[in-house]
């Protein structure tokens, strides 16, 4: 594949995912912020059908032969601390780095201080891995994958996951409507606690 073609490629599936992620509203802070604070889930929702739909699709293509799987090592301290790090950072500035951008073409000025605080980011870790890595980014474990710790084939268990996990979008869409989590104003759980508030205070109205 040349360059050019490789960024055409890269260039509209950006399109595509930023489309998707406006119109799922993932990328409102109130809809990050309220996820974070376990007040709503259209967010868990929106990431884990995408797992799910990404599991059915790797199963398939997998299956065939059609592509390869390329895991990265288990790096248990990394995982751990950057995990942390990166949800700290998310509840914090109520955005992620795959929101931040959607954000910024919206019009969310003080996305652009998360944007540049994230190149900070990666700009300090550039100069900070050689002293991380003996701590942080060493594994013993190497590449550990279910299919290989269980001895069953890959796509049966991706299949098997993309169930489990569409059992459990349905039981959290029943517990929680996506309608009452984004609220009437589409800016997280705020709209739909204030509905409820009035809904509470003046039972005639409802």
């Amino acid at each position: 594949m040349s360059v050019p073609v490789a960024i055409l490629i890269g260039l509209s599936m950006g399109a595509v995912f930023g489309f998707a992620l406006e119109k799922s509203r993932v990328f409102e802070p109130g809809i990050i912020l309220g996820q974070m604070q376990l007040r709503n889930f259209h967010m868990l929702k929106i990431f884990l059908t995408a797992v799910a739909t990404g599991l059915v699709l790797l199963a398939v293509l997998h299956g065939l032969g059609i592509t390869k799987l390329h895991p990265k090592a288990t790096v248990y301290g990394a995982d751990i601390v950057g995990g942390l790090l990166l949800g700290a950072g998310i509840a914090l500035a109520g955005a992620c780095p795959g929101t931040v951008m959607a954000q910024i073409g919206v019009g969310y000025r003080d996305a652009w201080f998360t944007l540049l605080g994230g190149i900070a980011g990666a700009v300090t870790f550039t100069y900070a891995e050689p002293a991380l890595k003996p701590a942080l980014l060493t594994s013993d474990t190497g590449k550990l994958t279910r299919d290989v710790v269980t001895g069953v084939p890959f796509w049966v268990l991706a299949l098997g996951f993309a169930v489990l996990l569409a059992a459990g979008l349905v039981a959290l869409e029943r517990w929680r409507p996506w309608r009452q989590e984004i609220g009437p104003d589409g800016d997280g759980q705020a709209g739909g606690d204030a509905k409820r508030s009035a809904t509470l205070s003046h039972p005639a109205r409802a």
